[in-house]
């Protein structure tokens, strides 16, 4: 029977009506004892981190967690993990950890929540947690890196999406698609990833990392000086004039400068010549971060900088994604 560890970290799936609202208040023990036949999927080790909304997350908590993982699933007894939290910024959590190197032999890593309370009808958190300790008891997902798994479906790190506020089926993979389907603690893989993977685990992040949106008739401006900045652009990579002559000083002083698309898919790609557009952006040297959308790419510039990486190591992380920089 595969062993699985279970990090709970609060969210919607541990919350209940007080008051005015829901609030944190299910511990793990609490959790598990609500999941009908979990015993027969696997044995879980339940780890207590905390009772935490997911939207009050830092990154310094979210590598706190990684550390964390990567500890637990060096252990030659365990066989895959579970990370339990809100969903506000599972697809920012997911890819963080996505990045981060984990011990050999690889194995499972599932990340779960819910989306009603303990109090609501309709809550989800049973079935989507016995949905996720099966995922990670599955050693054929052990090289897919760490995957969200959502009623009944599976979605990588890189391109999963909370495309709804409330529906149940909120995550969804634009780009690629989903990986799979879980159900009755059957996994079926539909297509298979690789994990693009830092060096090592940085002791923090590179902070702040500033993101500018392109939005009708707006005047962009930086507070202070970024650790690295991410402009999301219009359409295939356009921006108005001073978004680039913003960003310029920032490419030349070395400050890594991602363009991205506030498109919900697709990537940007030089293709437009006037003052602003998508090729000017990629002769000034900014990172193209392929189909990673605002959010990955400002989680990967911060870690990916925090972890000691240089330019030509951040053009390579993107590489896989269909990104890329001139030269």
């Amino acid at each position: 029977m595969p062993r699985i560890a279970v990090v709970f970290t609060g969210g919607t799936i541990a919350m209940r009506q007080s008051g005015a609202g829901n609030v944190p208040t299910l511990r793990g023990e609490d959790l598990l004892a609500s999941v009908p036949g979990l015993a027969e999927v696997a044995e879980v080790e339940p780890i207590d981190w905390g009772l935490v909304p997911a939207s009050h997350l830092t990154f310094a908590q979210v590598l706190e967690i990684g550390r964390l993982l990567a500890e637990t699933l060096a252990r030659a007894d365990i066989d895959g993990a579970v990370v339990v939290q809100g969903t506000d910024v599972i697809e920012e959590t997911a890819f963080a950890w996505d990045l981060l190197p984990m011990p050999l032999p690889a194995k499972p890593v599932v990340v779960v929540g819910a989306m009603r309370s303990a109090s609501q009808e309709g809550y989800d958190g049973p079935e989507n947690l016995r949905n996720a300790v099966a995922v990670a008891a599955d050693a054929a997902m052990a090289h897919l890196g760490v995957v969200v798994a959502m009623a009944g479906e599976i979605h990588g790190a890189d391109d999963v999406r909370k495309t709804h506020t409330h529906a149940y089926a909120t995550f969804q993979s634009p780009n690629a698609g989903r990986l799979g389907l879980v159900a009755d603690g059957r996994v079926t893989l539909l297509r298979r990833r690789m994990p693009v993977r830092l060096s090592r685990i940085p002791t923090e992040a590179a902070l702040p990392v500033h993101v500018l949106s392109v939005v009708l008739d707006a005047q962009p401006a930086l507070s202070d000086a970024p650790a690295g900045l991410v402009v999301t652009a219009a359409g295939g990579g356009n921006t108005p004039p001073a978004y680039l002559e913003l960003a310029r000083p920032l490419i030349v002083g070395g400050v890594p400068v991602v363009l991205t698309t506030r498109c919900p898919s697709g990537r940007v790609m030089p293709g437009y010549a006037f003052p602003g557009g998508s090729s000017e952006w990629w002769e000034a040297g900014a990172l193209f971060s392929g189909t990673l959308d605002v959010l990955k790419a400002r989680v990967l510039v911060a870690l990916a900088v925090g972890a000691g990486a240089s330019a030509q190591e951040l053009a390579d992380l993107v590489r896989p994604f269909g990104g890329g920089r001139a030269g």
